[in-house]
């Protein structure tokens, strides 16, 4: 399943599915600076909806976690704290988040961090037959199966989607 169209050297992202026996496709694309996932849908060709963004967030006592949202929403920290049961939840700066997943911003994938999180994922996230997210690098994309985020992150599912 793997195009051999563009060899992508390994990230720890990558180790860790083909270590746990992944399927993934990978999908390098010419990244842009603070083009987010429009860019990314847009030089795939896939829907923004489809395509997953990874970020690093934190709880009041400065926790650190991971939450997967669909490309063309934004998080509603208010219903995810409620859900998880803190009282706030706010997104990292970026050095933080560098320091926690060991990725760079714009780079960040939900797999291999540098340290263990919990990992949070928009349920209807879930429902998409294939997702496009970070694999480890700034344009550099892997395409999953939803279903690796509940059976290699054990990823909660939540309702925090605007």
């Amino acid at each position: 399943m793997l195009s051999k169209k563009e060899h992508v050297s390994e990230t720890p992202a990558t180790q860790l599915l083909r270590k746990k026996g992944a399927v993934f496709s990978e999908h390098p694309y010419a990244y842009e600076e603070h083009g987010g996932t429009s860019v990314s849908s847009r030089e795939l060709g896939v829907e923004e909806h489809e395509v997953v963004k990874t970020l690093i967030m934190q709880d009041e006592h400065a926790k650190p976690m991971v939450v997967l949202m669909h490309g063309d929403k934004t998080v509603s920290t208010k219903n995810l704290a409620r859900q998880i049961a803190c009282k706030s939840v706010e997104p990292c700066k970026p050095e933080v988040a560098q320091r926690h997943s060991g990725y760079m911003i714009g780079g960040t994938s939900p797999f291999g961090t540098k340290k263990a999180m919990p990992v949070y994922v928009e349920a209807s996230i879930l429902d998409l037959e294939k997702i496009y997210l970070n694999g480890g690098r700034r344009g550099y994309l892997i395409g999953i199966a939803p279903a690796l985020l509940l059976d290699i992150l054990s990823a909660k599912a939540v309702n925090c989607a605007l």
